[in-house]
């Protein structure tokens, strides 16, 4: 079985018989997509909610606006289709606490809202979700089976 490791700021689409998989998940959020019927998998690895509001954006898989989007054409040009794809969210962490409620500073929230909002707009649905907290995670996508495993450090490892 192939293991692909999908890097921060990155995303991969397989078909193939294999697992998926990114590390180090905090504020940083895991979009995992799946098609059940065609058995095509994709992750993307965002580290930031939106391209617009930065300029430096040439890196299209650091956004959640980007990132979904081109997954998903990843996704179809390996044969999935965009009526069967479902998504799974895992990541969003706040990993350190602030005293203030300054917006920039709660990233790992933002990141799962857009996520969320990308998501809606393009009428994929969000089948399960492990976001929030205080600590990383550690994501593995069957492209098998479309199961997401979640791996933490103090807080299990569970099957979404």
């Amino acid at each position: 079985m192939e293991i692909v490791k999908v890097g921060m700021a990155d995303y991969k689409a397989i078909k193939s018989t294999g697992i998926l998989t990114t590390l180090g998940l905090g504020s940083c959020v895991g979009i995992a997509l799946y098609d059940k019927i065609n058995k095509v998998a994709g992750l993307a690895h965002i580290m930031l909610p939106s391209s617009i509001e930065i300029k430096n954006n040439s890196n299209k898989a650091k956004f959640a606006d980007t990132a979904i989007e081109e997954l998903i054409r990843e996704m179809v040009l390996l044969g999935a289709s965009k009526k069967y794809l479902t998504a799974k969210l895992a990541g969003g962490s706040q990993m350190f606490s602030f005293d203030s409620n300054v917006d920039i500073l709660r990233i790992g929230e933002r990141n799962v809202i857009a996520s969320r909002k990308k998501l809606q707009e393009l009428d994929v649905h969000i089948v399960a979700e492990d976001t929030g907290g205080n600590y990383g995670r550690t994501i593995e996508l069957s492209s098998q089976d479309g199961n997401l495993l979640v791996k933490t450090i103090g807080h299990g490892t569970k099957n979404i």
